[in-house]
């Protein structure tokens, strides 16, 4: 008998079927596309870091599905904020795709902080009375949030979790294309969750002198390359998205290209002057695109002086003189560190499904183009660990 050996060939082609995300802009997606529809922003003060700080908050009715599932399984009352709201905006995202626990799919969400409100409570409770909770431990480790999701979508496949500072939900979608890739899995769940809105997270943001003073309208001036302090506002949320190989009928978007880099590190929190990780992970995601196809871009720019100029000279870098449209979200929900990435990608998705270019209120007029039909999406974190994903309808 005569064997013919056949070549596989794994898709290239990646389809986003679901992103959901609970955050200070709702927790579905009608919700958060007419929060983007108005020029408010959504930062209110809280009393954090011994002082009256502007924050960005889950809205009373998302804190009510947070506390509902808290009590539905004893084993939630244990649980971080950031892990219950990964658990929320995960049931949304596999409902959305059609996906049930018998479907094999991964899940890698990450986080920069952890479980941050959970691990300071219990260390001050050890200074206090010298001993330290049975649970402190299991419910304040980074891992906790994919396996506290597969534990509650029972699912089968392989878990991840991971920091990699600000770029993490964009690093957690990198992992996804490369397992699905390699034919490892065909369904990927993807994204990051955050709940800094602690003191010693405040006050250490306060300490790096990012923090914003900014007493205007709009405290957080993100994409203003005017300004002459840092303005950066710190906001809570979960955002995951579906991931399948292959070109699904139900796709929201496509991922069309993907790129990566890191740069030599000069300070703890530098990026050079040019942004060179972003000039070399646009092109990596750019390389099979003309340039001029690309319609917007949804930048990281948190809001800080260097952090905004940077990425747009390395934009200019990259585009030359025929820029895309240019836009950021973080001027209405502030900086939410390792998810921030993900609900950039749902902003991408939101203006192509609507064809609406959301820019920001106080920015400079753009040229407007016609269709909004690839959009890229950049984020960056601490290190200089720079991630671009190119969507496409």
């Amino acid at each position: 008998m005569k064997f013919v050996s056949k070549k596989i060939v794994l898709s290239k082609i990646i389809s986003i079927t679901s992103i959901a995300s609970i955050s200070p802009l709702g927790n579905d997606p009608k919700a958060i596309w007419e929060n983007y529809q108005n020029s408010n922003h959504c930062f209110a003060e809280h009393y954090l870091d011994h002082k009256n700080t502007l924050v960005a908050k889950l809205s009373d009715d998302s804190n009510a599905i947070v506390d509902a599932l808290k009590l539905s399984d004893i084993k939630y009352k244990f649980l971080d904020k950031s892990v219950l709201y990964a658990m929320v905006a995960s049931r949304q995202a596999i409902e959305n795709a059609g996906w049930t626990s018998n479907d094999v799919f991964g899940i890698n969400i990450g986080s920069s902080r952890g479980a941050t409100d959970l691990f300071e409570k219990h260390f001050q409770e050890y200074l206090e009375t010298g001993k330290a909770q049975t649970l402190a431990s299991p419910t304040t480790t980074l891992g906790n949030i994919s396996s506290w999701v597969a534990h509650d979508l029972q699912s089968s496949g392989p878990e991840i979790s991971h920091s990699i500072t600000c770029s993490t939900a964009l690093h957690a979608l990198l992992n996804g294309v490369a397992w699905l890739r390699a034919g490892m899995t065909d369904k990927f769940l993807v994204g990051g969750s955050e709940a800094p809105l602690t003191d010693f997270t405040i006050a250490q943001m306060r300490a790096l002198k990012i923090y914003s003073r900014d007493e205007s309208v709009y405290p957080n001036r993100a994409l203003d390359l005017e300004k002459t302090q840092n303005t950066l506002i710190l906001g809570e949320a979960a955002a995951v998205c579906c991931l399948e190989i292959g070109r699904k009928e139900n796709a929201l978007a496509f991922v069309e290209g993907i790129g990566y880099a890191t740069e030599i590190l000069e300070h703890n929190i530098s990026i050079s002057a040019e942004a060179t990780c972003f000039q070399k992970s646009m092109k990596m995601a750019l390389e099979n695109t003309d340039l001029s196809e690309v319609d917007a871009i949804v930048m990281h720019a948190p809001g800080t002086k260097a952090g905004d100029l940077t990425e747009y000279k390395a934009i200019e870098k990259v585009f030359g003189t025929n820029l895309p449209m240019l836009t950021t979200n973080k001027w209405k929900i502030g900086h939410t560190f390792g998810t921030s990435g993900m609900l950039s990608i749902e902003l991408g998705i939101l203006m192509m499904q609507h064809q609406k270019f959301i820019g920001v209120p106080f920015a400079e007029a753009q040229k407007p183009r016609k269709q909004i039909r690839k959009v890229l999406v950049n984020s960056v974190g601490f290190g200089g660990n720079a991630v671009s994903i190119l969507l496409s309808l």
